[in-house]
Parts: C-alpha cells; structure tokens; sequence
C-alpha cells in the first residue's frame, strides 16, 4: 500500500490464539523460511470458556447479534499519534457513530454529527511534508494543517469534489465530475486543468460532405450564406482561443458512448493519464430478479447482473494527456511482452477435439485493462515517473508498466503470468519516494512476496518462503516495510519489518494470531485488531520503541457472550492422499465425545467463497456457525471445518488447485477428513452429514451427488448449481468462458451430476438473492423432480439476500439443519 498515514489495512478479519511464538528475527530466504516447522495440531483449551454459562440454545445464537457486543470498525490513528477512532454500531440499530479513543483512558468518546468533518481524514493525502493533509468530507474538499491543528473548508459545493492531491506551487487539485482543478491556496484562484469529454471531437468545416449536402449549397444561396457565416464564426473563436491565453484550452475528447474507468493527475500536474471504456450498459432488460415481499405489495423486477456467459469482453483505452501542450496520446499495448498470446490454446484445442473440430491457434491482440479493485496508477511522488497496472481479460497475465514521456509509449517493467488465473489479491505496488524504483507484491514464487525494482533494473525479492506477505505500508524513511504474514504458521498472522535492502525481517507482533494493523503518524506504535477463535476482534496499541507486550484499548465484547460455554476449536493438519500438504481444519470437540468406541457421530462444515480461509487462528466471519459448532458440541457431535484445496493463506498451487475442474480437488479434501474423524474422533463412517452455503452449497451438493456414500445427509445453502449462471468476475477465472471451455463448466457444475443423490438433502435457499440467483435452486429443484428423486426438500426464504439478515430467518434455516442432522446421524 501507499504510504497514508494511518489507513487501517483492509483484509479478512482473522486472528490468533496464545501459541506458536514467534522469533525476533527471520531470514527470509528458502532455507529458513520453506520448512517451517509445523504442528500438525493446536490444541484447543475449553476450560476457561463459560464455567459457569447455561446450555447453548439455538434461539440465542441466532438472535440480533448485538448482544455479543459492537466491536469497533474501520479504525484509524488521529494526528498526533496519541488517540485512535473507529465506528461503533448503536445498539438495536443499523447506524454507526464515530468515537475517538485516547490512548489509556477506558472508553471512547462519541464525534457529534457537527464535529465529524474534523475527523474525516482517515483516507487523506498528506503534504510532501507531511505538514498538512487534503480529505473530503460530503463531497467537499477540507485542508488540515497539523503544525497548527486548523482545518480549512476549501469547497462547499453540491458537485461532489474526489480525487484530492497536493501539487507544486502551493496548490491543490481535485476532480469534480470530468474535470480536474487547481486550487492556488495563497490567491484562492481556481484553474480547470483538463476538462474530459465523453464525445466525439468537434468537426470543423461545414459537417458531413455526402452528396445531397453538397448540391444543397450548390443550388440554393441561403444554405450556402448560412455555412459561410458559421465557418467565418468558427475562424474567429478559433483565433480568439489561440491568441488569448485567458480562454481555457484544456479539454480533450475520447469519443460519444465511452466513461472514465481511472484518471490520475501527476504531482506538477503537467499529465494526466486516463483510462477509458465502453458505456454499453453491463446488463440488458432481461437481467433482473422478481423480489415478491414489496412495500406495495406488488411484484418488483429487481435489476440483477449478467451471467458469465452474457458478459462482453472488451479493452480499455489508455491515454497520456500532455496539458502544457493540450495533446492526446493513445497508449499501445504492443509493448507488453505477450500482448498477443493465443493464452488458451490448449483449452480451445481439448474443446474442438470435443466436437471433432481442428482447432488453429493465432496470435491475436488480447483485451487488456486496468487492474479491477485497484488503484492501478501511480504517479512518483515528484512527477517524474508513472506506473500503470493492467490485467487481460482472460485472467492469465498481470503487467506494471511505465510511461516514455518523450516517446509516447508504455515500457513493460513487469509480468506475472499464470497458467490458470492471476489472483485479485496480492496487487500492491508503489514508488519509493526517493529513487525511481517500484515495490510489488507478486506470486510468481508460489507465495506472495514482496519485490523492489529500479526501473532499469531487476526485481530483488525482499522476503521469499511457505507464507504469504500483504497490507505493505512504506516507512516516511523509504528504508523499510511493514507487513502482515502468515510466516510460523498458515493461520496466525503478525506483523513484520523488513529493510528496503533484504535481509533479516523483524516480527513487531508476537500475539500468536492474525493480526491487522496501522502504523501510527509518527510511526511509534501499531494500532493492532486482534481476536482469538472464541473472542471478537478489539483494537490493541503496540509501543515500538520498548518490548512491552501489546496492550488492549477496547473491551466491547459483552459479559454475556463471555459466560457462554463455547468450544474453542483446535487447529489440526489432516492428512491428505492427494496432496504432500495436509488440510488444515477446525475441529469442535468436547471432552465428553472421548471414548465412543467408533459409534459416534459428526458435522462436516464446508466454507464458502472458495478462496477464503476460515481454519485460521481468530475469530470467524462465520460466527453463526462457530456458535452452532459449540451447541452441536453440547448435543453429542464432532464438528470439523476443512481448508480446502481452493482456499486462502498456502499459497498458489493450493488457491488454483480447482482450476478447470471445481468440485474434484475440494470434495477429495472433505473425504480426506471423513477419514480423520474415523480414525481419530471415534466417529462413525455412516454417522456424518455435510452441510455448508454458497461456494459450501455448491460442495455440498458435489459431494452428495458425487460420493452418495460418504455422507448420510446434507444442507445446501445459498447453493450454486451451474457456473454458467454465475457472474463473470469469479466464474472467468477458474473455468474460462463457456464458450471457451465447456468441458470446464460441465464438469464442475452440480446439476450434471445431480442423479447421483442417493441421501437426504435440505436446500435453503433465499429469493432475492443477487449473487447467487434463486434461479440455480429452481432449476436444480425442477432436474431433481425430472429424475423422479425423492430425498429433498426445499425451504424457501422470500426476504433475505445471499447473506442472511433476519433472526427469523436464520432461525427457521439453522432448525431445519439441526433437524435433518437429528433424524440422519
């Protein structure tokens, strides 16, 4: 990440228990940092939770979630390093207030709604130095000068004011629609620097010269008077533009049916780079959702988005606006290195052989764009240089390059290709302030890690090793990097410190957890979330400058909650046939459950997301769920919670394991740990359900449909039946498109396999679903009636999206599951 003072990184909330320590120093190199050592299980302690709590009842936890307390969100530090501020969600209320919390005292202090613009910087830019920062607050445009703790409104408008830099010269800029402004901070003049305009270049002359316009001028007088006074008008405001340097000159012209996708000023705004696009609407008529609980009691068409299939493929235009000289440059991507790789060949190959087609491989210019959920354009902090990240369409190349000023063209700095799909994470990169070199993260190795690169040189890998590296943030210095990573064990995350040089990385955390941090303004201490897997996360400050442990700031989570008898999972490494790796999972077991003599019974819990890591060492998103594990615990069942093949946190052979062929690699792991409950949690092999929502729904039905034999019962939620009705963003990477690689979708989706249910299955599914459309369960529900099945039932939620919101319903869904489970296992 960039260098904002006190942005809190943004990541999966994960953290850690008491365990693993963590060393001082690590070497990042292959020897020390490959192998580590790994404990195959962390043990959960349970007697310290909920001595003296009653019974885990359903209707508790899946009642509103505030009585398990209100932790603080979207944390940042204040400006002199001495008092942090979050958001805390009222009780009983969705909105959120605004608190500031002074280091030592006990509890934060609530913003009133007329002070929140002065604390409105979490985002804010900071002066070249560091004096002063620029943020917006509604729209408009505020300047804190931190020496004498003013804050000045620059604008007070209703146009919406973003994009707020410092420029030389004692300005500032900003964007308000399509153009871009200077603000001279002693005068107060405002200069528009370049007006961007989605329409086709003025024509000059007399319009279009077809030949019916020519013979009107020819035959009749008035016409041809009416275009001589307008050409002699033209002349005249041309001369005036030219000849008057009061006129503004900046605006440029991209073509009618285009939008901005990113347009970033440089610092002595003499550049503008601009990417833009096709206006085509993303979706037709056709692409909408009937949402049948309504205010009016009528039948709403909700607009939905297109599916995988539906999607159009397109390029991205990108240009160099010279504003000192009012000239347009389109970039061209003929200097990427594989620009034109025929990337799926093999794939259309295997396709065509399909059908007993010859397919002929051509190089062929690719669709390329600006990286998706990024800011893909980086100025140097002195203008001197601009980097741009870009991705094709087809998933399979990342590139960072840079601008030639003087010969109009982009120079390849970078490229990550990989056979199966570029990750959307792991994308940060950014300019060392006082060299002209580039820092990235990259998977190239196996693992996320992080390189610095001269322009003219080559990338040198900073850290390397079985973990990954992410949430960078520059020291003020330039000399060093903070990270997150998961670097003694795949699910406890600390923070680290490496010199921009390489060598020996420093761990500033030893909380044994996942951790997500800050660095303060002064950079003195972290502004730390930490959790454990049976406490929410809190915010905790870490001294830098003295070896005293972290100490926590906020205690939000309710005494209720911490009463309760809850089942800490341990962390166990199963054993794999398919992989050197083992999967790693959380597995809920009470003492009681000891000595059941192979008869006892079991909960398999499949995540969702695919790509999400939930056998970490902190508290779930997935908290629900950890709650049902505890009761299901109280009523006699072993519950395990796999990492599967596909998921988050080891690296890239695991994340692209799915690639072309969801559904295999993932239900092999869920076999894999059926047969560690076998052999080690005296569980019955006839005696274990499945159940699990969205990416776990999908799994769920593989598994059912697949392996009849397996499971004796299973819940799909939320479920995806056939890829080709997802959307295109996640469904592209994995299996291509369709018309690409059918062979990839077929064998993925669960509705080809659907004959195979042999065992009792429960679908829940929600109707206003927009990521997972209610059309999936239909269509699934209509092929399993076609196929004469008779062990399903479908429970339908009418007011609920893809992630549940009312206790109702979540009641009514979590008693059908347990029901199925009591009456199968």
């Amino acid at each position: 990440m960039c260098t904002a003072k006190r942005t809190a990184l943004v990541a999966s909330i994960v953290f850690g228990l008491q365990a693993c320590a963590a060393s001082q120093s690590t070497q990042p190199n292959e020897s020390q940092t490959a192998n580590v050592e790994l404990t195959p299980t962390i043990k959960a302690d349970n007697q310290k939770l909920g001595e003296n709590s009653d019974v885990i009842t359903m209707e508790k936890i899946m009642s509103n979630p505030d009585w398990i307390g209100r932790t603080p969100t979207n944390w940042y530090w204040g400006d002199n390093s001495e008092q942090v501020l979050y958001l805390q969600k009222r009780e009983g209320n969705p909105v959120r207030d605004l608190y500031q919390h002074a280091l030592g005292e006990k509890q934060g202090q609530l913003v009133s709604l007329a002070e929140l613009h002065k604390f409105a910087d979490r985002n804010a830019v900071a002066s070249p130095d560091g004096s002063k920062e620029l943020y917006t607050f509604e729209g408009n445009v505020f300047l804190k000068d931190l020496d004498k703790s003013s804050i000045r409104q620059l604008t007070f408008t209703t146009a919406k004011e973003s994009s707020v830099q410092f420029l030389t010269n004692d300005r500032i800029a900003y964007r308000q629609g399509n153009s871009f402004y200077a603000l001279d901070l002693a005068t107060f003049q405002i200069a528009e620097l370049a007006n961007l305009q989605m329409t086709d270049t003025p024509k000059s002359g007399n319009g279009d010269s077809n030949y019916l316009a020519n013979e009107q001028s020819k035959l009749i007088d008035y016409v041809a008077l009416q275009q001589r006074n307008k050409a002699l008008q033209n002349d005249k405001n041309n001369a005036l533009r030219a000849e008057n340097d009061s006129i503004n000159k900046a605006v440029f012209y991209f073509g009618k049916d285009k939008r901005i996708v990113q347009a970033k000023l440089s610092p002595d705004a003499r550049y503008l780079v601009v990417s833009t696009s096709s206006n085509e609407n993303w979706r037709n008529d056709a692409d909408i959702m009937p949402n049948y609980i309504t205010e009016d009691g009528n039948i709403a068409a909700v607009p939905a988005r297109r599916r995988v299939g539906d999607n159009r493929q397109y390029s991205e235009q990108l240009y160099l606006l010279d504003l000192q000289y009012n000239a347009q440059y389109l970039m061209n991507y003929d200097s990427l290195d594989g620009f034109d790789e025929d990337v799926l060949a093999d794939v259309r190959e295997e396709n065509h052989a399909r059908e007993g087609k010859t397919y002929e491989s051509k190089k062929s210019a690719r669709n390329i764009h600006l990286l998706s959920f990024s800011d893909s354009i980086k100025w140097h902090p002195d203008g001197s240089q601009v980097a741009v990240m870009m991705e094709a369409w087809d998933n399979k190349d990342r590139w960072i390059a840079t601008i030639d000023f003087e010969e109009k063209q982009l120079v390849s700095q970078h490229r990550l290709h990989d056979d199966a799909w570029i990750n959307w994470e792991f994308n940060e990169f950014g300019w060392l302030q006082d060299e002209p070199s580039l820092y990235f993260l990259s998977e190239e190795s196996g693992f996320s890690h992080l390189y610095v690169k001269p322009v003219d040189g080559k990338p040198q890998a900073l850290t390397s090793g079985k973990y990954e590296v992410r949430n960078v943030t520059v020291a003020k210095d330039q000399d060093a990097f903070y990270f997150q990573g998961n670097v003694k064990h795949p699910g406890i995350y600390e923070i680290y410190r490496v010199s921009k040089d390489g060598g020996a990385f420093e761990a500033l955390t030893d909380l044994g957890g996942m951790n997500q941090y800050a660095l303060s303004p002064d950079e003195s201490k972290l502004l730390i979330e930490h959790s454990t897997t049976t406490m929410p996360p809190e915010l905790y400050i870490k001294d830098l400058t003295s070896n005293n442990k972290a100490s926590q700031l906020t205690d939000t989570v309710s005494d209720e909650f911490k009463a309760m008898p809850w089942v800490a999972p341990s962390i166990v490494e199963v054993p794999s046939k398919h992989t050197q790796q083992g999967v790693f999972s959380r597995v809920y077991q009470g003492d009681a459950l000891a000595g059941k003599g192979g008869e006892g019974k079991a909960v398999m819990f499949v995540h969702g997301a695919g790509y999400l890591q939930n056998s970490h060492l902190g508290w779930s998103g997935y908290f629900r769920e950890f709650m049902f594990h505890s009761m299901l615990v109280q009523q006699g069942y072993t519950v395990i919670d796999m990492d599967y093949r596909a998921s988050k946190g080891y690296g890239r052979d695991w994340r692209t394991a799915i690639y072309r062929h969801m559904g295999e690699p993932e239900v092999q792991d869920m076999l894999s740990g059926v047969d560690w409950l076998v052999e080690n949690a005296d569980v019955d092999p006839s005696k274990v359900g499945v159940y699990g929502g969205s990416y776990g729904g999908f799994l769920t039905l593989m598994a059912m449909f697949k392996e009849p034999d397996v499971f004796a019962s299973g819940s799909a939620l939320r479920l995806v039946s056939d890829w080709a009705y997802y959307n295109h963003g996640y469904t592209s990477n994995i299996l291509n498109m369709p018309g690409d690689d059918a062979i990839a979708y077929e064998r993925s989706s669960p509705i080809y396999f659907a004959e195979g249910l042999e065992k009792p299955l429960l679908i829940n599914a929600p109707m206003i679903d927009d990521n997972v459309f209610f059309q999936d369960t239909v269509r699934l529900v209509q092929r399993l009636i076609e196929l004469e099945k008779e062990d399903f039932e479908t429970a339908i939620y009418p007011v609920e999206p893809h992630g549940f919101v009312q206790p109702s319903s979540w009641l009514d869904e979590y008693r059908r599951i347990f029901k199925l489970f009591e009456e199968t296992l």
